[in-house]
């Protein structure tokens, strides 16, 4: 690996970071200000409930993560199939055009010589 993907690599990973890092804060915020509007909870209820929010948050967020990495692979293998289709189609035209072109190339010249 060089050091241009060994780069790319590390600003993606650092980019997953970011981006997990900023979905538990905003959830960490989202939850606190649940647990702001019911002062009647105790310390061990709020704690619960700010760890298993957060963790249902993580959880979701997977789900997500993995329907769309589903998506995209369908996606591209849809395109794989269909850019294969489209090279043979591609290559049986050249193919076809390629005869045709010497066929009559081959009419020319023979008809020339006669």
């Amino acid at each position: 690996m060089d050091a241009s993907e060994e780069a790319a690599r590390g600003l993606s990973e650092i980019e997953d970071f970011l981006y997990r890092e900023a979905h538990l804060q905003a959830a960490q915020r989202r939850v606190a200000d649940f647990i702001a509007r019911m002062p009647e909870l105790t310390q061990e209820q709020t704690s619960d409930i700010e760890h298993w929010y957060v963790e249902e948050q993580t959880h979701v967020a997977q789900i997500v993560t993995q329907h769309i990495e589903d998506s995209i692979s369908v996606a591209e293998a849809q395109f794989r199939t269909r850019m294969t289709q489209w090279r043979r189609g591609a290559l049986a035209a050249v193919a076809l055009l390629a005869v045709t072109m010497m066929g009559l190339c081959s009419a020319v010249i023979l008809g020339r010589s006669i």
